[in-house]
């Protein structure tokens, strides 16, 4: 036979101290009338009860819960542009032609403005990409997904991820483009059409990183200052960037 688990126990044993309980009142008081008028009201006040756990503290834990998830999920998003996405994102900025003649949107530090910011912001929200098929750096895209191929796959293994659909998109389209520039030996000399697709594919690429860094440099300069510090001293748009800390 199998034991019974603690859960029955525990249901077992409330309801045997309610019973005791009662008796203990009707002992002392003589009153079953009483006891049953209080029964009949704790049980209508019950309802109220359910609603108020299952409604209002069931949704603070929850959003609670969620905050939590979502700090986590931050963290392995900065890794992921610590490791590998702000090189990647820089990389293809740097080719963007669009990007190189609008540098003076990019020098945002930790003394500009909330405005300044949210330009920076909604100029690349809106951005639309300019590559000259020519200048695009295959071999270079290709040498850092190779090497950042087990750091990604790790990042894939991480349960919180399948919760942040956008970042788990992301993941997918750097994926494909790795796969894409991996099975193509060479690539110099492909033909005009394949060197198109493979701009589509770095296109898609761009668009997420784009996107989440944008989110990510949000969460940072509102939550974390100092590492916000660091975010736009590294800034991939910004062709001027440098880490070291000037007057």
């Amino acid at each position: 036979m199998k034991k019974l688990n603690w859960k029955f126990y525990t249901g077992i044993s409330l309801i045997s101290m309610s019973i005791i309980f009662y008796l203990i009142a009707y002992f002392l008081f003589k009153n079953p009338h009483h006891i049953v008028e209080f029964l009949i009201e704790d049980i209508a006040f019950m309802f109220i009860e359910v609603l108020l756990v299952t409604l209002v503290i069931h949704k603070v834990l929850e959003n609670r819960e969620k905050q939590e998830r979502m700090e986590k999920l931050n963290m392995v998003i900065g890794t992921f542009y610590s490791e590998v996405g702000t090189e990647l994102l820089s990389i293809i900025a740097h080719m963007d032609d669009g990007i190189k003649g609008s540098q003076s949107r990019f020098s945002v530090t930790d003394r500009s403005s909330e405005k300044e910011f949210q330009d920076m912001c909604d100029f690349l929200k809106g951005h639309k990409s300019e590559f000259s098929l020519e200048e695009i750096e295959w071999s270079k895209l290709k040498s850092l997904l190779e090497n950042k191929k087990s750091f990604l796959l790790r990042l894939l293994e991480n349960p919180n991820l399948l919760e942040h659909e956008s970042f788990t998109e992301l993941l997918w389209a750097v994926f494909h483009l790795a796969e894409e520039l991996r099975y193509r030996g060479a690539l110099h000399e492909l033909p005009e059409e394949d060197y198109r697709h493979l701009t589509g594919d770095m296109n898609r690429v761009y668009g997420e990183l784009k996107n989440q860094w944008i989110s990510y440099m949000e969460h940072l300069r509102k939550s974390y200052p100092y590492l916000f510090s660091l975010a736009y001293r590294t800034n991939p748009f910004d062709h001027n960037a440098s880490v070291i800390i000037k007057e």
